[in-house]
This record gives structure tokens, C-alpha cells and sequence, in this order.
């Protein structure tokens, strides 16, 4: 691969030895310690102990509704349907990133029609990262940890050494996942260096291009995980090869992907709804810039292919809106219906404006009829997020 250029990177620093490829950066907390005042515990535990053992079980009881019909079949909150489009009673929390890495002095971004992007090679990914797109990314990974209950399904035991977390964003689950495991060297890779100072001191974070060559040697890692990545990789099976040879043998790799085309079990959905619409917009921008964005389906006969074992899939069908009987499944899908219209214009304008070739101004317009289609609760819509693990043979 080619040197790093002063002017192709986001973080201009010597590439190291404890990253992924040769052609990365890593970036160091300036203090690895966590700071004393902050909460150690996942969003899953938050709260846990403070509830008494009556509404503790109650809360279970719902938490265990809430993952058995996120697969089997979501019951409908009929009382929803008529519902104004404020949803009373179901305000969304406020979720921030709060402080960020790096000094603005190694901030180093792109700009394009009023957003921010990564600039270390600069147009590989097609969204946003600016504060607001990361506050967005923190929800989606509340949501998900809300709705299953825990950040990993592969049987990585208690003592794993080596993870590493394939378009780690902000870093939240790397830094969670730290926290649980200490015994694990965590390292987060993005193209974007926008996760957070204060970390466990097992945790790191490398500006990288996950496509390019790693850089650790073969069967180096225990664990690989990558959530919401769909929309970035463009070779699936490169990347699949990849990961098999830098897992240790008896290691697994873990994908955690929403298939974001919204589907119904009850017949409530248009055919001509806008917000299925958007999402083949969105796929057809992506594909016309290398990006197969229904991948998701693909993912499992992968996993096969490039010689993984023990492969197992789970799906969790992710509501949209309140229309849910069950408490959790109506905040899940309160929390996802806001990701999604909060992430309206960020999703659309680089695959309209870059595949499609739209005006920023076509696509505002378009998304006022968007916005009100989501907020239509009469619509029982769902996407599902599949969770796909496999093995590397021993």
C-alpha cells in the first residue's frame, strides 16, 4: 500500500505496530483512565439494582416479552393507531457523546452541502460525522442493547485477549465491551477519529481503512465484531477472508446488521409508502458508488463461503414507532423512528447528491413528504437487524 500522505490522513502521526493495517493511526487517550465520577456499568445495567425486586421482575418479564416478539411476532398497540404524531407520554432521551479525542489541531475534516465527513480517505464512506451524527450513532447502539440485552452473541468466553471492532464510530460498544472484559486488548478502527477521551485503559482506537491490509498477523484475534457496516464495505468477501485469517482458530466474527427496508406483518404498509421508497433510494445511490447496501441477506451463505464454522443467524425485527403493545418494544421503537428521521438528510445526501446525482435542494424536498410518512402510526412497519456469527475452524 501506498505511504500515508500528511494530507490523506485525519490524524497525522507515524503509522504503529497495534493497529489493523500499515497505513493507519492510532489514536491514544491522552489519560486512559476512566474518570472516577463517571458510570462504569453498560446502558443494559444502568438502573438495575435501584428498582425493587417486584418492578425488577416486572421489568424482566417485559424485557424477556420484548426479545421473544422481536422474533417470533410484535403484538400491535391498537390504542397507537389514532395517535397524534407528537406520541404523548414517549419523549426521546438525549443521548451525547460528550467529549471528543482529539485536539482541533489534528482535526482534519471534509466538508460537503453543510455536513462534516471523515477526510482520511476521503469519500470510502458515504455519511456524515459530525456531532449530531454521532449523538445518533450512541442512540442506535442504546436502542440495540435495550432491545437484546447484551453487546455480543458469539460464545467468546470470560477471558478473551484480543478484540477488535470494525467500524467502531464513537466507540461505544469497544469501550463497553473493555469494561466487561478486562482481560481483552480492545482496539476500535474508523476512518473517522471522533470517539471519546476518557476510556478503560484496555481500550484503543486507530484511524484505518478496514478494506486495506491488517497490519496484526494472522490468528492474532480472539473476537471481530462490526455493527451498522453494511453501508460502508464494498467487498464483502475480501473482507470476510480478512477477518478469517487474523482470528485465531476456535475465534469468532460477529456482524450485528439491520436490513434498513421496512417490512409488515399485517398488511398496513403501502405499497407506494414513502419511506420504503427512500430506502431503495438510498440503495441505488449506494450502489452506483460500489456499495451493495442489502448485503445484510447475503451475510450468512459469506460467512460460509470464506470458511467460517458453527455459523448461526438471529433475527430481531426492529419496530418503527409506538404502535407496539409491549413497553419495551414501543421505546425501541420510539428510539429507532427518531434515529431514522433524525438521520433523514445525513443518509440521503451523500448516495442522492454522489449516486444519484440530486441537488441538495431535490432532496430537501423530497423528505418533507418522508418525515411524514414515518409518523404515521397507523403504518405497523418493522426492519429487521440480523445478529450472524461464525467460527474460525480449529
Amino acid at each position: 500500500m501506498d505511504a500515508l500522505q500528511a494530507n490523506d490522513s485525519a490524524i497525522s502521526v507515524a503509522a504503529t505496530n497495534r493497529g489493523v493495517s500499515a497505513n493507519s493511526a492510532e489514536v491514544a487517550p491522552s489519560n486512559t483512565n476512566t474518570k472516577p465520577d463517571e458510570a462504569q456499568s453498560s446502558p443494559a445495567m444502568n438502573s438495575y439494582f435501584q428498582l425493587s425486586p417486584e418492578d425488577q421482575a416486572i421489568q424482566d418479564l417485559e424485557h424477556s416479552s420484548a426479545a421473544q416478539q422481536a422474533q417470533d411476532g410484535i403484538d400491535v398497540d391498537s390504542g397507537t393507531d389514532g395517535q397524534s404524531v407528537s406520541d404523548a407520554g414517549y419523549e426521546t432521551d438525549s443521548i451525547g457523546t460528550g467529549t471528543t479525542s482529539l485536539a482541533s489541531s489534528i482535526r482534519n475534516y471534509a466538508f460537503e452541502n453543510g455536513r462534516r465527513y471523515h477526510r482520511f480517505r476521503e469519500g470510502a464512506y458515504n455519511f456524515p460525522n459530525d456531532d449530531s451524527e454521532q449523538e445518533r450513532e450512541d442512540m442506535k447502539h442504546a436502542m440495540v442493547v435495550n432491545l437484546c440485552q447484551e453487546l455480543h452473541y458469539a460464545p467468546i468466553g470470560s477471558n478473551p485477549q484480543n478484540i477488535l471492532d470494525l467500524g467502531t464510530g464513537t466507540g461505544i460498544w469497544a469501550i463497553e465491551m473493555g469494561e466487561i472484559y478486562p482481560s481483552a486488548a480492545v482496539m476500535g478502527v474508523d476512518l473517522s477519529p471522533i470517539q471519546p477521551r476518557w476510556l478503560p485503559p484496555n481500550v484503543r482506537f486507530m484511524v484505518d481503512d478496514v478494506e486495506s491490509e491488517w497490519l496484526k498477523p494472522a490468528n492474532y484475534y480472539d473476537y471481530v465484531h462490526g455493527r451498522n457496516t453494511v453501508m460502508a464495505i464494498k467487498n464483502w468477501p475480501k473482507l470476510m477472508a480478512t477477518v478469517l485469517d487474523h482470528l485465531k482458530p476456535g475465534g469468532w466474527f460477529e456482524l450485528q446488521e439491520i436490513y434498513h427496508f421496512p417490512q409488515c406483518h399485517d398488511n398496513s404498509m403501502p405499497v407506494d409508502n414513502m419511506v420504503a421508497q427512500y430506502w431503495e433510494f438510498v440503495a441505488q445511490g449506494l450502489a452506483n458508488l460500489g456499495v451493495n447496501f442489502k448485503a445484510t441477506l447475503l451475510l450468512t451463505d459469506m460467512m460460509h463461503e470464506a470458511g467460517f464454522t458453527n455459523v448461526s443467524t438471529r433475527v430481531f425485527h426492529v419496530p418503527i414507532g409506538v404502535w407496539p403493545k409491549n413497553k419495551v418494544l414501543k421505546q425501541v421503537g420510539l428510539y429507532w423512528r427518531t434515529i431514522l428521521m433524525d438521520g433523514l438528510e445525513p443518509i440521503a445526501l451523500g448516495p442522492f447528491t454522489r449516486g444519484l446525482g440530486w441537488s441538495k435542494a431535490q432532496v430537501d424536498v423530497y423528505l418533507v413528504e418522508v418525515r411524514k410518512a414515518y409518523m404515521d402510526n397507523s403504518v405497523h412497519s418493522h426492519m429487521p437487524l440480523y445478529i450472524i456469527c461464525g467460527q474460525k475452524p480449529m
